[in-house]
């Protein structure tokens, strides 16, 4: 059995519970994935889930992570948010509509934040996708 202090530490990207959404901003589609051990594993997940969504140009919006254990610290400067959301308001005239997406400590926090970047009420922005770790 190797000895604890031998094994090496793991790299930034896998230390933290991931999560991300993807968005297509051609189509609405949308697809998230939470609880990944790696950052790849979470954005390719959730461009799986929107591309099963008939998503034709989905793109990871937010990234997000919780600590696996409080000493997960890894001074890397990547936010322990726990929670993302994504805001999408009514279509335009020409058929895209304004999106916004972030992370945040908390739910009420990344909804609020998403619903800003997408335009607010006068955008008719409305939270489609929210996730917490």
């Amino acid at each position: 059995m190797p000895d604890p202090e031998s094994i090496p530490e793991p790299t930034v990207a896998e230390k933290g519970i991931w999560g991300a959404i993807a968005y297509s901003t051609t189509d609405n589609r949308h697809g998230f994935f939470w609880g990944a051990d790696k950052r790849d594993e979470a954005e390719d997940i959730a461009l799986k889930h929107c591309n099963n969504a008939d998503g034709k140009n989905c793109k990871v919006v937010t990234v997000f992570r919780n600590h696996r254990h409080w000493k997960d610290d890894d001074d890397s400067g990547f936010p322990y948010e726990h929670c993302a959301a994504l805001s999408v308001g009514k279509p335009t005239a020409g058929g895209s509509s304004p999106w916004g997406a972030a992370s945040e400590e908390t739910r009420q926090k990344a909804e609020e934040k998403a619903t800003n970047l997408c335009g607010g009420e006068g955008q008719e922005c409305k939270i489609r996708e929210w996730v917490c770790t």
